[in-house]
């Protein structure tokens, strides 16, 4: 039970805090806009979630080095190797599944299918180096206080239980869409856009036909 309530609080607050970091960097790095940087509709990412329980997962376990050094340095090589890892597979399933694309990497040098490339992979690196050294004592102590509070878990399930009503609708309406040849591929952000125009025309095509 205990590691239950621990893997799922680290899972939503991943969730929810990635989708505020992607976010403000859509808003003020990539895409100058504010937009929903998410597949599903609510405010979370379920890559970031994953990642949070890998991090957390990598960061506590033994490696049985006693040299403290290449211990830090082991994991941090390997919690670089497995961010990037969690893209690529979350990138592939879209691309292969869904035929949309979460992100582009295809004008970075090094790219593979424009999923990962070396830039991003050491950008996983930086951020697992914070995470070790500024973020893991915290989650640490926080983890241990919530499971020992169990009424805060009741937050946590809610959370997931959206998410999951959420993806499942978000699947099932990505499914459907897969139908139109136009969507070979797409960015996600050309996806929003097709999907958005293609409402608009059954709506008008809804209001001529009741007239």
């Amino acid at each position: 039970m205990q590691y239950l309530v621990i893997i799922s609080t680290l899972f939503v607050s991943g969730s929810l805090v990635g989708w505020g970091i992607e976010l403000l960097f859509r808003r003020f790095v990539s895409e100058k806009k504010w937009m929903n940087p998410g597949f599903l509709v609510g405010p979370y990412l379920p890559i970031y979630g994953f990642g949070v329980v890998l991090l957390y997962a990598i960061s506590n376990i033994s490696l049985g080095i006693n040299i403290e050094w290449v211990n830090i340095v082991l994991k941090i090589i390997i919690i670089a190797i497995s961010m990037t890892l969690i893209e690529f597979i979350a990138g592939l399933i879209f691309i292969k599944g869904l035929k949309v694309k979460l992100w582009d990497y295809s004008n970075q040098k090094g790219n593979i299918m424009g999923i990962i490339c070396p830039s991003f992979s050491l950008i996983w690196l930086v951020v697992g180096s914070l995470y070790y050294f500024f973020v893991n004592p915290f989650f640490v102590e926080g983890i241990s206080w919530i499971s020992e509070n169990l009424i805060y878990t009741y937050f946590v399930g809610a959370v997931i239980g959206a998410m999951v009503v959420d993806f499942a609708y978000s699947i099932h309406l990505a499914t459907k869409l897969k139908q139109y040849k136009e969507l070979h591929n797409l960015r996600f952000e050309e996806f929003k856009k097709f999907l958005k125009n293609k409402i608009k025309n059954i709506k008008f095509k809804y209001d001529k036909d009741s007239k």
